[in-house]
């Protein structure tokens, strides 16, 4: 063990098996083949795709005896109809097992894609918001393996996964409570290479979901827990890892921080993520990068309902004082570090879209855990201010 916790190979067993450490993708074959896998199909974006730890991964692969493909047909956004293409790849190549590596399109698809494999359900029939398919057993999905690319999306511990309706235009939640991955693997080194703005940006998507988590008003105080300690880990080294990318310790942080903070949301998350994933819809607009600008209205619309969660938040980020303004200037100076733009309208969104954003946001999952209660008036409200000035 070396004097930095991050630096070393550790495994844990929760919420699904974790292998973390440096250099752990070397690992890959074996874990693979220890689960039975003979033939995976690597899935991830196509941006991803072209990255050279994706060679060495099959090179892994191939070292263990194991064949492999690849999907890599997948947007930022990743759509039903791209998830319907990679199970027509799966099954025409004769595979067995899935690997959802990169960040969240690649997981989300990657996830999405194992749901339907050995079922004759459509993939919107594993909706969050529907009843869960109960004929199906543990045995009807395949072996899934989540590798992330990203310190941010949180999505490797979990079944669930945002993909885009192509007919509806809106993004949904897809899972099944029994479809679980059999490991994620954690590699610091992967996300050495991340571009300093999608550094940023999946880093401020992980940073959302500790906040977001936490201040959902259930009693879950495992989540807390796990929400407070990913909080403390993210503000900490989020500006280390964008001033210093090669700095593993800090990416080893992020890293661990950013599950920390999607094993937490299990509890929900809040308004920022309703908004987020309609405007992601509409424009496909960068997830994590969303999150960002939306954060600051968001806690500005919730800060009464917040304010017994403030104090706890001040503390795991180290801050001087605990009210809400102390808070709430920690956040967008983190926010201003990174380089967030302030309004929608520099991402592109357009006040046109306001009604449909809004309306559609109503029926997101995560409106209905948001602290404050939500009115289709004021989330236009809301809408329309973040348009032209969201901090």
């Amino acid at each position: 063990m070396t004097a930095d916790p991050f630096l070393n190979a550790v495994d844990w067993d929760f919420p699904v098996p974790v292998k973390y450490g440096p250099g752990r993708l070397a690992e890959i074959g074996a874990i693979c083949a220890a689960r039975g896998c003979k033939k995976p199909l690597i899935v991830t974006d196509r941006a991803t795709g072209q990255l050279p730890f994706v060679g060495r991964l099959r090179g892994y692969l191939e070292s263990a005896g194991l064949g492999h493909g690849s999907f890599t047909d997948v947007s930022p956004n990743p759509t039903d109809v791209e998830v319907a293409a990679g199970k027509k790849v799966f099954l025409a190549g004769g595979h067995d097992s899935v690997i959802a590596l990169g960040g969240g399109s690649g997981m989300d698809a990657g996830k999405a894609i194992s749901l339907v494999l050995n079922s004759n359900r459509d993939l919107w029939d594993f909706d969050f918001n529907c009843p869960v398919p109960q004929e199906l057993t543990k045995a009807d999905f395949v072996p899934l393996l989540c590798v992330p690319t990203t310190s941010g999306t949180g999505a490797e511990t979990e079944s669930t996964a945002m993909v885009t309706d192509t007919k509806r235009m809106i993004k949904g939640c897809v899972w099944h409570p029994l479809q679980k991955p059999f490991a994620a693997l954690l590699d610091p080194e992967l996300t050495v290479g991340l571009p300093r703005n999608l550094t940023a940006w999946t880093g401020c998507d992980a940073l959302v979901h500790a906040i977001e988590a936490y201040c959902v008003p259930s009693f879950h105080p495992m989540c807390d827990g796990i929400a407070l300690q990913a909080l403390g880990m993210i503000y900490r080294a989020l500006p280390q890892v964008i001033d210093h990318p090669a700095d593993i310790p800090a990416r080893g942080a992020m890293l661990v921080g950013s599950c920390l903070a999607g094993v937490a949301f299990l509890k929900g998350l809040g308004l920022v993520h309703a908004v987020s994933h309609m405007v992601g819809a509409e424009f496909d607009t960068h997830h994590g990068l969303t999150n960002a600008v939306l954060l600051p209205l968001v806690l500005r619309f919730n800060e009464k309902e917040i304010a017994a969660q403030v104090g706890p938040m001040c503390q795991a980020m180290g801050l001087a004082g605990s009210d809400f303004q102390t808070f709430y200037q920690a956040v967008c100076a983190l926010l201003d570090r990174c380089g967030i733009p302030r309004s929608l309208a520099e991402i592109g969104v357009t006040p046109d879209h306001t009604d449909s954003i809004a309306a559609k946001a109503m029926t997101d999952t995560a409106a209905g855990t948001n602290p404050r209660a939500l009115s289709l008036a004021g989330v236009t409200a809301l809408i329309t201010t973040a348009i032209t000035r969201a901090r």
